[in-house]
């Protein structure tokens, strides 16, 4: 009967003893604003309701929280329902509330709510008795409280890992456990974890065998309890004094185990604080009582605990009372019942799968039915070998979890160390490739512009010998022109003119015939004289046409786009502006220019016709270059070198530059230069 006495006994304080953190929560809670939030958190909170009242305002306060950002008060806000949810024992609610601050914590890198959302999986897997998930989420919060050196937590996930073990019977790992969790707290002051620790090393204790220890250790945990830290609602005290009273009871001392049942039974406000630690310390009084052959107060004191137990469905209770009433009747010698109520406790154990209550019954039922001992010994030794192989492979299991788990710590801390490492790698790599790129992308590209520099500057070259060859020319030509003008003017001009005052003295002759011919002579030299003067004067005007010999060259390169591109080309050039005050500087980029505008249409704008202008207004001269063509964004193009060559020339003319263009609507370009000296042909 220890045994079975005593994993109840542990099975309280998991639920009883280490839900304090969460009930401690509840006690603290209070209305800060009266906004809905606040109003469901606090009457889902309000004991006085039905649960089901409960549990709608909880549901409530969860579709808000769940629907709001992500930020701190979001994960303190769903924790809160989580603890609503762990009081009502609504453990699929409270799975998926867990779930939810879980993600949102990893989402925003919140170590602490991360470990602490892991402890609360874990207490959800204790209570649906899946020990593996349980341990390995303690174990996953434990390592994280750890890297955090947040001690206090880390102790009381340690404890929970000790709990855990125990309720496998593994008693040397959650001793080891208990002591991890004294060690990190040492020298604190956390009176609650001393009172849990001490409490379960002497629960764990008086399992084994070690009563010594037990008591040694119930002691440390009595002295230990500090009401300002542990609420009196939790009835520590009652709780020590009652597993006092189990380790004196394994040791067949009724009398000392009666007292701290009694004890225990005096603590204020026990029956209303701890229905379920009251109806346990009133069956083991009833059972001391019974072992001490006392009668008073018996049986009804082990039926009031029963009925207890009966209400709350503490099935574990249940079957320990229905086995102490079986031991009872089986001393007053009424088999009967003796034999009905171990019956009842064995089929209870086996309706719950309880096997180490199922090997209770089966002792209890061979003790009192010695003519079928041999039927119910056989059974509990099969069911009792099973069980010690499950609990050993459980305990290797558990040992196995933490193995796995720091393993994949490891991996995971080498495989960082080894991605960070690489990616350091491929960054250099991408770097020095990247540096590589640009290196001889802008090599190419000042080679290239070292080549159109000089193309540019042997272009300007040979301009400049064409202009000055034929300005040498047309000197030349000038020269003779106005040589032989003067030879007409001067020599011819002058004989034909004595000739013809000849003619006219000789008038005087009233010959007939001398005069008509005479007359003759006269008209024809006069025609003469006037055709000499007008060839004169078109030699003088040639002169003048031929000295703007820019403009001829304008003139072939615009006969060249005819012929060569599809475009229709409108041209206008004003040819009365005295281009020879122009310096060869500024015709040379007006030429460039209108070349590279030509170009560009010709490439990109597909245009149907093309205008060129060449004005003087006032005292600038104007060139501009219009197309209905693609047209384009200037915004986005102004860094293109066809625009920004355009805009480099204008600027060595002193000049000014307007590009007016929208895509679908054609290109305008509008140069202004000012002529040198402000000379201009009026």
């Amino acid at each position: 009967m220890k045994k079975t006495s005593n994993i109840y006994i542990v099975l309280l304080l998991v639920f009883v003893l280490f839900g304090c953190s969460k009930k401690n929560e509840i006690k603290n809670d209070v209305i800060t604003s009266k906004d809905s939030l606040s109003s469901y958190l606090t009457l889902a909170n309000n004991f006085q309701s039905s649960k089901e009242k409960r549990e709608e305002y909880n549901r409530k306060a969860f579709n808000i929280i769940k629907l709001q950002e992500n930020d701190s008060l979001n994960r303190v806000n769903l924790f809160r329902v989580a603890n609503r949810y762990y009081n009502m024992d609504n453990w699929k609610d409270f799975k998926v509330t867990v779930d939810l601050v879980l993600e949102n914590s990893v989402s925003s890198k919140d170590s602490v709510n991360i470990a602490k959302s892991y402890t609360y999986l874990g207490d959800y897997y204790s209570t649906q008795a899946i020990s593996e998930s349980a341990f390995l989420n303690y174990s996953n919060a434990e390592k994280i409280y750890d890297k955090l050196d947040d001690t206090y937590n880390l102790a009381k996930t340690r404890l929970s890992k000790a709990y855990l073990r125990y309720g496998e019977n593994d008693f040397s790992g959650s001793e080891l456990e208990v002591f991890d969790a004294l060690r990190v707290i040492k020298g604190e002051k956390a009176n609650d974890i001393l009172y849990e620790s001490y409490n379960l090393l002497g629960v764990i204790y008086n399992e084994i065998g070690e009563f010594d220890n037990a008591i040694t250790y119930h002691n440390k945990a009595l002295s230990s309890i500090d009401d300002d830290v542990i609420a009196l609602q939790f009835q520590s005290k009652a709780t020590s004094l009652n597993n006092m009273g189990l380790v004196y009871q394994n040791l067949n001392k009724h009398k000392q185990a009666k007292i701290y049942f009694q004890q225990g039974l005096e603590q204020k406000n026990l029956s209303i604080d701890k229905v379920s630690l009251y109806a346990m310390l009133l069956d083991n009084l009833a059972y001391s009582k019974s072992k001490l052959k006392e009668s008073d107060g018996l049986p009804d004191m082990f039926y009031k605990s029963l009925k207890i137990r009966d209400s709350l469905e503490l099935t574990t209770g249940i079957f320990l009372n229905k086995i102490h009433l079986s031991e009872y009747f089986a001393s007053k010698k009424d088999t009967v019942k003796a034999i009905n109520y171990s019956k009842e406790a064995l089929e209870l154990s086996r309706r719950t799968k309880n096997f180490r209550n199922i090997l209770g019954g089966l002792k209890q039922l061979a003790i009192i039915e010695p003519q079928k001992a041999s039927v119910y010994t056989k059974e509990y030794i099969h069911i009792n070998d099973s069980l010690q192989k499950a609990e050993r492979n459980m305990g290797e299991k558990f040992t196995r979890i933490e193995y796995e788990t720091d393993r994949i710590q490891e991996e995971n801390t080498s495989l960082t160390a080894q991605n960070r490492n690489l990616v350091f790698i491929f960054s250099g790599l991408a770097m020095l490739g990247l540096f590589t790129f640009v290196i001889k992308t802008q090599k190419a590209k000042n080679r290239e512009l070292l080549f159109k520099q000089q193309q540019q500057k042997a272009n300007e070259e040979i301009y400049n010998l064409m202009i000055s060859q034929q300005n040498t020319i047309e000197g030349i030509r000038i020269k003779e022109k106005k040589r032989v003008a003067q030879e007409l003017h001067d020599g011819v001009l002058g004989r034909m003119f004595g000739i013809r005052m000849n003619l006219d003295s000789l008038n005087k002759i009233h010959d007939v015939t001398a005069v008509e011919k005479r007359n003759n002579y006269l008209t024809e030299l006069k025609s003469i004289e006037q055709d000499i003067r007008e060839i004169s004067h078109d030699l003088n005007r040639e002169k003048s046409e031929l000295i703007n010999n820019f403009v001829a060259i304008v003139d072939n390169l615009l006969e060249e786009q005819k012929k060569t591109f599809k475009p229709k080309l409108f041209t206008s050039i004003d040819r009365t502006i005295k281009w020879e005050l122009l310096s060869n500087s500024i015709k040379i980029n007006l030429y460039r220019i209108i070349q590279e505008s030509l170009q560009n249409i010709n490439k990109y704008a597909e245009a149907n016709t093309i205008k060129v202008e060449l004005k003087k207004i006032e005292e600038d001269l104007f060139l501009t270059i219009s197309d209905d063509g693609n047209g384009f964004d200037v915004k986005k193009s102004k860094k293109g070198i066809g625009l920004q060559n355009i805009q480099s020339r204008t600027v060595e003319c002193n000049g000014t530059v307007d590009i007016k263009s929208k895509k679908g609507n054609g290109t305008i370009i509008t140069i202004a230069v000012p002529f040198e000296n402000k000379q201009i042909l009026t």
